[in-house]
């Protein structure tokens, strides 16, 4: 059961958990080792952070996604980023990163551009775990 304390779950007006069914899509890796690509998916909070704690229960994928140290988010390329880029950039804390070339969205955008792994969900969602398929010459 997901902590009411840490995730946010609990509703102020009732002090009830409140339950919300998003849509998972999951792709490449994620998808293979799940073994369907889309679902309904019911837990109790309203956060993605619930969301993970629950579907991790449930579905042991969580090493596929998440990132444990820096270096598991980090790919390491051939090209150095410049110092100063472009725009504005927003990574998720260390311990809460997803792995290299893996990601999480909702509607289609980015956890970390939502509030990372507090964004809200709401009924109806669609929670993407993507970890595409990807091979080298």
């Amino acid at each position: 059961m997901v902590s009411t304390a840490t995730t946010g779950t609990a509703s102020e007006n009732e002090g009830e958990p409140t339950e919300t069914t998003v849509d998972v899509k999951a792709t490449g890796h994620v998808r293979r080792e799940l073994g369907w690509s889309r679902r309904e998916f019911t837990f109790e909070g309203t956060t993605l952070r619930a969301f993970l704690e629950a579907f991790f229960a449930e579905y042991d994928v969580r090493d596929l996604l998440i990132a444990e140290t820096e270096a598991d988010a980090s790919a390491h390329g051939w090209v150095r980023p410049p110092a100063d880029l472009p725009g504005t950039w927003r990574k998720n804390p260390e311990g809460e990163q997803s792995r290299a070339y893996a990601r999480i969205c909702i509607n289609g955008r980015f956890n970390e551009h939502l509030g990372g792994f507090d964004a809200e969900l709401h009924d109806g969602d669609r929670v993407a775990l993507i970890y595409p398929f990807m091979f080298c010459c």
